[in-house]
């Protein structure tokens, strides 16, 4: 896929905008001794008292375990961004881990859709995953050869750029009800180019960077009823997304 930026893009970047309930603890049942015990002394009843009553309140006040607790747990993939001539078919690479040029974290659970040679040549997605209960709640990253870095690349020039290729993406920006975008820098300085579109029916995070003389585009897509539920989790994805320099 061959996406050109324009001329006229390069100009300084700059921020925009668009338009188990609660635990009672368990009553211990009193245990009869068959010798006489020794009887207590003031000291050791005030003790016995305390230690009973803070008990009591560490149990109470402990939170009970929820649902998210249980499914907050992730996987990290490790993409390659190879090109449509090197992909090797559906299995993709046998040792991505080393070979990985970008890494995001996925959430357990989540299928991995296989992305075909023709797809990757025509809008250069490399990978993809999505919730198999609702198929388009999903994240997923393409990239484009020939990029050094974003700056000065202005934001808004790089998502319409991305849009040119992907249908969806340019209806949802035709559509959205607001649209922002941020540029960031990792612990590395490496710049990153984050937007966020809110639509009537979608809601999308996306983050862009340049590293190994590509552009890589992180999607987290997903429709507003699992943005409302899974919001949380959904950013997080988000955030997980780094390249590997």
């Amino acid at each position: 896929m061959a996406t050109i930026f324009s001329g006229s893009s390069l100009v300084s970047t700059s921020t925009s905008t668009l338009t188990k309930p609660p635990q009672t603890p368990t009553k211990a049942t009193p245990i009869t001794s068959l010798s006489k015990a020794a009887p207590q002394t003031t000291n050791n009843k005030l003790t016995t008292t305390l230690t009973a009553i803070a008990t009591a309140a560490v149990v109470l006040s402990s939170p009970p375990p929820t649902l998210a607790d249980s499914t907050a747990a992730y996987n990290i993939y490790y993409g390659t961004a190879a090109s449509a001539a090197n992909y090797g078919g559906y299995g993709g690479n046998s040792s991505k881990k080393d070979s990985a040029e970008y890494t995001y974290e996925v959430p357990q659970g989540w299928k991995e859709r296989l992305v075909s040679k023709v797809e990757k040549g025509t809008n250069g997605t490399d990978s993809e995953f999505y919730n198999p209960k609702k198929k388009t709640e999903r994240e997923y990253l393409t990239f484009l050869s020939g990029f050094r870095q974003l700056d000065p690349i202005p934001k808004d020039v790089v998502l319409n750029n991305l849009a040119l290729s992907d249908v969806l993406l340019l209806d949802q920006i035709s559509n959205a009800e607001s649209l922002t975008s941020q540029d960031r820098r990792d612990e590395n300085g490496q710049l990153y180019y984050d937007y966020e579109i809110d639509g009537v029916a979608t809601h999308s995070l996306i983050s862009v960077t340049c590293a190994n003389n590509k552009l890589y585009a992180h999607f987290v897509n997903a429709p507003s009823p699992e943005w409302n539920r899974d919001q949380e989790m959904l950013r997080h994805l988000h955030q997980s997304f780094k390249t590997l320099l």
